[in-house]
């Protein structure tokens, strides 16, 4: 079954062809194009939710019609759509969702709504090592982090989330402060490696909380008030205190998503770790799970860097596993909708 992906629910506009037929995940992606909106945003600091969803609009055809090429297929060999249905930025998944039914009623085919989550937590099947069900999964981008205990395609229970600012956000807000440029993220993470992850003493939030969910307003607060005494304004200051601070706001974060995921590896029994998201690409978070879970005895899964970033190629992914699963759904009528707020979990 020829499944494609369609993904919008942001800043990154992503086509992929998956072909369920071939046995290997790592071998079934055909092909995928994908075009970031980082450079038009950066003049504003962050996203601009309607130039967003008005450059979906410009891209999605040129997209489709690129990867059709690249996988030497016609629109007519396509036997279903997977689209991002939420949660997002609404405009961005209306974009998206008009585009896949629209060419589904066309090319007579089913359009099946995907979750964005579920995409960035599968995307690690995609690997040439890819992790077998059961597993705990760590779920952490700009809008989310969270712990899910995850039994099966669609089983996917809450074991812990953040309460307030997610480990993304927090990254993205703390590069703000430090006047780095957009996207804050791999900014910061690229400042922290000429840092001295030990020069500030940053609180850890609900490290020995009990539980498994997460706060990091506290340590971005926290960060603003050392940065405010330290006289840090702007770009033009000391280069040697902005690249601590990022180093020891890092580590924070780190040690305390580390502690969690262990404690959730821990009381779950599992002994496979799966990481999903854009702060998964994050080379000392990487490095520390690889670590803790050799230390369990236990395993540790990520995605590769180019999957850590939204794609359609992990929504093609979920798409073709949730159709082996239930089948071909009937066409149905034109209506659908989108979900910008939308729970992971169990159906």
């Amino acid at each position: 079954m020829l499944v494609l992906g369609i993904e919008t629910s942001c800043d990154e506009t992503g086509i992929a062809l998956y072909d369920s037929a071939i046995p290997a995940p790592s071998r079934a992606l055909l092909a995928q194009r994908l075009h970031t909106q980082a450079a038009m945003h950066e003049a504003y600091g962050g996203v601009v939710p309607e130039l967003a969803s008005r450059d979906h609009i410009r891209r999605l055809l040129p997209l489709l019609e690129g990867v059709l090429a690249d996988a030497r297929r016609s629109r007519d060999d396509i036997d279903a759509i997977a689209v991002t249905e939420g949660p997002g930025l609404v405009g961005a998944l209306l974009v998206g969702a008009t585009f896949a039914h629209a060419l589904g009623f066309a090319l007579k085919i089913p359009v099946i709504g995907i979750h964005h989550l579920e995409g960035h937590l599968l995307s690690p099947l995609m690997s040439d090592d890819p992790p077998a069900f059961p597993f705990v999964a760590l779920l952490v981008s700009g809008g989310h982090t969270q712990l899910m205990q995850v039994t099966g395609v669609g089983r996917y229970a809450m074991l812990g989330e953040t309460v307030d600012d997610a480990a993304g956000e927090a990254f993205d807000k703390t590069a703000k402060l430090l006047g780095l440029p957009y996207p804050g993220g791999p900014s910061l993470a690229r400042l922290a490696e000429s840092g001295d992850e030990r020069a500030f003493a940053l609180p850890r939030p609900m490290l020995h909380s009990g539980d498994l969910d997460f706060s990091f307003s506290g340590l971005k607060t926290a960060v603003a008030t050392v940065a405010r005494d330290a006289g840090i304004a702007t770009a033009a200051s000391d280069d040697r205190v902005r690249a601590d601070l990022a180093a020891s706001f890092q580590r924070a974060a780190v040690d305390v998503l580390v502690a969690k995921s262990m404690a959730a590896l821990k009381g779950s029994g599992s002994k496979r770790l799966v990481v999903a998201g854009g702060v998964g690409a994050n080379r000392l978070l990487r490095s520390e799970l690889a670590a803790a879970v050799l230390k369990r005895g236990a395993t540790v899964h990520f995605p590769a860097l180019e999957w850590c970033t939204d794609n359609g190629a992990m929504i093609a992914l979920a798409g073709a596993l949730r159709l082996e699963r239930d089948g071909l759904p009937e066409r149905g009528d034109l209506a659908f909708d989108v979900a910008p707020r939308w729970s992971l979990g169990n159906e």
